[in-house]
């Protein structure tokens, strides 16, 4: 017996695009990149597919991510994307058009919010909502944002930082900066570069950030093989990298982080910041997986911070309790078609 899914979330990352439907959580979580061939610019692979193909391609096929710092870069690429992954999360039985919630960065403007209602409508929604990520990670991960309460929310996910402090329902005040899990990636790649004379590729950035990354210097580090292409000889070549030496590579992007919260402090009301201090400042999206990342930020703004379960999965979450409560958070959402 098919089900019939008539409402699901997208959390469309810069990374990833998660699809939540209520009542079966998360369906599916693919990168959001997409395979495209020069010629005839038709799209030939969508997700975990595609994603095999980077730096790996042809040249006449592209591998890519339509989305760039959190919004559409490519309209027509990410209208297939949206198309490929609402077909698949709903099955070919499905016969109605789903209610579409998509999560977009706290900065967005208007003609981007735009940009993406219609995407998510071309691409076969009945109506589309479009969220703040900071509120939709802030319902994910279980904070009651109508109370009269400040409440702030840290989500770091792979092309966008944002901060925001939440109450009432509404966002006081807040910031989207274009430095996370990407930049942080490309730092580590460039730090590799310039002091081992080695080329790397993303994938493999991505690898030493999650194995033995750190944001603070550790007393007993890690090691990590690393292998690309010498840049002098042209040929492969191993080297070991310590987790200080990635401490190191990353000070730069942390520091943009950390500044990016303290902006966001100074904008808030005095009330709302003792309610901060109080409960601290909860974390969200992927890269806050950092390791020691809670430990920088205490150090630097004197306030603690706690991560969230399912960091992850946060904002997806939140789309998927945003969606069966419509009429609860209805002044959160903004346009609807």
């Amino acid at each position: 017996m098919p089900i019939f899914i008539r409402k699901l979330g997208i959390d469309l990352g810069t990374a990833n695009t998660l699809v939540f439907v209520p009542g079966l959580g998360v369906v599916l979580n693919e990168p959001s990149v997409v395979a495209v061939s020069e010629q005839d610019k038709k799209v030939l692979a969508v997700g975990l597919e595609a994603k095999e193909m980077i730096g790996r391609t042809p040249d006449n096929i592209v591998a890519y991510r339509p989305m760039k710092d959190g919004v559409i870069a490519d309209y027509r690429v990410t209208e297939a994307m949206l198309r490929y992954y609402l077909n698949k999360a709903l099955g070919k039985w499905n016969i109605f058009k789903p209610e579409v919630m998509v999560s977009v960065p706290a900065g967005v403007t208007s003609t981007e919010r735009r940009a993406v209602i219609e995407a998510t409508i071309k691409a076969g929604a009945k109506n589309a909502y479009v969220v703040k990520e900071p509120i939709l990670a802030a319902i994910g991960a279980g904070i009651p944002i109508y109370e009269a309460k400040g409440h702030m929310v840290v989500d770091i996910g792979g092309g966008t930082t944002d901060v925001a402090v939440i109450s009432l329902g509404g966002i006081v005040s807040s910031t989207s900066i274009k430095c996370a899990g990407d930049k942080i990636d490309k730092a580590i790649a460039d730090f590799i570069k310039k002091n081992f004379n080695l080329a790397i590729g993303d994938k493999t950035a991505e690898e030493v950030k999650i194995v033995i990354g750190s944001a603070v210097p550790v007393e007993e580090e890690e090691k990590y093989s690393v292998k690309g292409r010498d840049l002098l000889t042209g040929l492969p070549r191993t080297i070991e990298i310590s987790t200080n030496q990635v401490v190191a590579a990353l000070d730069n992007e942390l520091k943009q982080i950390v500044r990016a919260i303290k902006d966001v402090f100074q904008e808030t009301p005095p009330e709302l910041a003792a309610d901060i201090i109080d409960q601290g400042i909860t974390m969200t999206g992927g890269t806050s997986q950092l390791k020691n990342l809670q430990e920088l930020i205490f150090r630097k703004t004197g306030v603690k911070s706690i991560l969230a379960d399912n960091a992850l999965f946060c904002v997806a979450h939140g789309t998927g309790v945003a969606l069966e409560h419509l009429d609860t958070y209805k002044k959160s959402i903004s346009s609807k078609r």
